[in-house]
């Protein structure tokens, strides 16, 4: 019998046909409450068949502990980044992932985060909360530009949305999708710094990976209009923190939506936590029922699949 590691808190705390897909399978499983650091990854690796992990620390140090049993990584959601891809390639070990489930819920999220900050909702929320009718001004979102840096999946969605509200979209992407574009009226912005010049609001919908990693750094914050707004439903760690801290308190951009922090959960003393104008919320932009059961579902079967030596309905790396 296979030994499961399941970590993602989603797959265990919402219900749905992904629970009873893995029990008809039969597997031992080992429930923990992810996301799991390196240091405790290695101290359950070498005991399971798989992983059904989040965003945990699979790194080489993981993978190799992790031989001769483990026979495959199941990715819950897109991102690969907590996953030394190259080391589990070069090692043998397939990863899977779970492409296409997620777009609508996150880029949702997007448009919730935003209007949040641009009609100031918590603040005025927490007030009536507390016992005060504190009203304030805010904007509308019709004739305001945003620019998408990040044109997949999600980046699309987000622009037929931006669309629906009467916006200008400009997109900035290294894979464009012209047809998309023109279908959509997607103007494209072959410099990413012009687009961040020319935006009201800045969504970020990229991959993370060296050379994005501070993409959002104190020199481009520079280039923001003063009112402008930025938008992360990405990976935290596209964004440099302190760097957007003191650009919120200096009043150099007017707002930050964030569904990632660059340390998840965050330490108490944060840079982020404190800025007046940040609407942060704990990565949960893919955390819906309707999304859930569909990315539990995938990257169930992506791994039952492996185990029973059938090819993975989507594996991030060739073997």
């Amino acid at each position: 019998m296979a030994k499961i590691l399941l970590t993602t808190t989603s797959f265990q705390d919402t219900p749905g046909p992904h629970h009873a897909l893995l029990a008809r399978e039969g597997y031992e499983i080992v429930r923990e409450r992810g996301p799991l650091n390196e240091a405790r990854m290695l101290e359950l690796a070498g005991d399971f068949d798989a992983f059904l992990c989040g965003d945990d620390a699979i790194t080489r140090a993981v993978l190799e502990k992790s031989l001769p049993r483990l026979k495959v990584v199941a990715k819950y959601g897109i991102g690969l980044d907590k996953v030394d891809v190259a080391s589990a390639t070069e090692l043998k070990i397939p990863v899977t992932f779970c492409p296409g489930v997620n777009h609508t819920t996150v880029a949702e999220h997007t448009f919730g985060l935003l209007l949040a900050i641009y009609r100031q909702i918590v603040e005025q929320s927490n007030a009536v909360h507390d016992g005060k009718w504190k009203r304030l001004t805010g904007h509308e979102l019709m004739g305001k530009t945003i620019g998408i840096a990040g044109l997949g999946r999600i980046g699309k969605e987000v622009a037929v949305r931006a669309r629906a509200f009467g916006m200008n979209v400009l997109g900035y992407d290294v894979y464009w999708d012209a047809d998309f574009a023109r279908a959509h009226g997607v103007e494209r912005v072959d410099d990413v710094d012009d687009l961040i010049r020319r935006s009201d609001i800045v969504s970020l919908h990229m991959n993370l990976t060296p050379e994005t990693k501070n993409f959002i750094n104190t020199e481009r914050l520079k280039l923001f209009k003063k009112n402008a707004v930025l938008l992360n439903c990405a990976r935290g760690e596209l964004v440099g923190s302190s760097a957007l801290a003191a650009a919120l308190g200096e009043g150099q951009i007017a707002g930050y939506g964030a569904d990632v922090l660059d340390e998840e959960p965050p330490r108490p003393d944060h840079p982020l936590l404190k800025c007046r104008g940040a609407v942060i919320t704990p990565h949960i932009g893919s955390r819906t029922y309707e999304s859930v059961v569909r990315q539990a579902t995938m990257a169930a079967q992506n791994m039952i699949n492996v185990l029973e030596g059938k090819p993975a309905l989507a594996q991030a790396n060739k073997l």
